[in-house]
């Protein structure tokens, strides 16, 4: 058993997998240095380990995983230099992050009195993530205005718009963007002091893609000044150190969980666990997550949807299943306890975990709770 592995010790799901090939360390992701890789043949981590010449350079590591969608704290250039392979889990927390969606847009309709049937959501980034924060939005019967420059390009304007008409259209803008500092399409203060601005008094801003994206200080400076409607925000420039003052003005604030779902958090785990497993030659292709906990509330449960409209009942069925106020209460109670948050993360389950039972309701109910993932059925 010569192999070494490195894993975050927050990463769920994983302990026990690759014991049996491999001498296995799990280490505080943020806290993983140069001496604790220095004899790794493979690193398992999340977005706390930036994975560098820094940490990397004089290793044997040859193989990186992240059990993540997002890959900005992997210097691929450099990995790719090295012949270190590395690997991401593309649309693992998709359902994750578009079930948060739907519970803030269910939060933002009851805080700002909207209509989300008249209203119309701007996605910017229409990737795994995008595009079902789309479905999300067309079951509560929104108009839906698509931005992917880079799709654009290879697929052809169709169906897409550009970011000012998004903007200038759009009541609430959601972002699923990826965080890159060059090139062709920048999404590096995306969202900086104009772009904010154009925005507008009517407009909503969430950002649960990366925090860089949005320019944190001029989203606090408008938000003070009354020049924006409101924002959401679940990922921070400087977190986890986040600017308390900014996070006291939002409409929801939470430490970087949109995505944490237990069954999102499952997927990267087997997507990682595979990804490291076949470079190093283990027989573990067909490994799958087993043991995923069950809801922390009711899995079935009946709603009373006599005289309600249809966007009641999915915004009653979404909070029931994930009320996203508790974790924005819970960050704003004590700021400085983001990381811990994020890192002790209790089991949240995608709508797919529940059965919906309705006792009357508008036509077509059903079939949009079946849209946002869960079972429904009329009793």
């Amino acid at each position: 058993m010569d192999a070494r592995i490195v894993i975050d010790d927050k990463i769920p799901f994983v302990r026990g997998v690759f014991e049996p090939y491999a001498q296995v360390s799990y280490l505080p992701g943020a806290g993983i240095g140069p001496d604790d890789v220095r004899d790794a043949d493979a690193l398992i981590v999340r977005t706390r380990t930036t994975c560098n010449e820094a940490l990397l350079k004089g290793s044997r590591v040859r193989v990186v995983a992240t059990a993540t969608i997002g890959y900005d704290h992997l210097d691929t250039r450099w990995l790719e230099s090295e012949g270190i392979a590395w690997y991401n889990a593309p649309g693992c927390n998709s359902g994750s992050v578009s079930h948060y969606v739907a519970s803030v847009l269910a939060v933002l309709a009851q805080k700002h009195g909207i209509d989300l049937s008249s209203a119309t959501l701007g996605i910017v980034g229409v990737g795994h993530v995008g595009k079902k924060v789309a479905d999300v939005a067309r079951a509560f019967g929104m108009e839906v205005l698509l931005n992917d420059p880079p799709r654009a390009r290879n697929e052809g304007e169709n169906g897409f718009v550009c970011l000012d008409e998004l903007v200038r259209k759009s009541d609430i803008i959601s972002l699923h963007v990826p965080l890159v500092r060059e090139g062709e399409f920048p999404t590096y203060h995306l969202f900086d002091e104009k772009r904010i601005a154009s925005v507008g008094k009517r407009g909503i801003l969430i950002n649960s893609s990366r925090g860089e994206v949005v320019d944190n200080m001029a989203l606090k400076c408008a938000l003070e000044n009354g020049s924006l409607k409101g924002a959401v925000l679940d990922v921070w420039e400087g977190e986890p150190a986040i600017d308390a003052s900014l996070a006291s003005l939002l409409d929801v604030a939470t430490p970087h969980i949109a995505g944490y779902s237990a069954d999102g958090k499952a997927a990267g785990t087997e997507m990682a666990v595979h990804a490291v497993a076949e470079n190093l030659g283990f027989p573990l292709a067909g490994w799958k997550v087993e043991d995923i906990p069950g809801p922390s509330v009711a899995a079935e449960f009946e709603i009373d949807a006599r005289g309600k409209t249809v966007g009641q009942v999915l915004s009653e069925a979404v909070l029931h299943t994930y009320d996203v106020r508790s974790d924005s209460g819970a960050l704003l109670s004590a700021v400085s306890s983001f990381e811990h948050l994020r890192g002790c993360y209790g089991v949240r389950r995608e709508p797919a975990a529940f059965r919906i039972c309705l006792n009357g309701g508008p036509d077509g109910c059903p079939d949009r709770l079946r849209d946002l993932g869960f079972s429904a059925e009329l009793v």
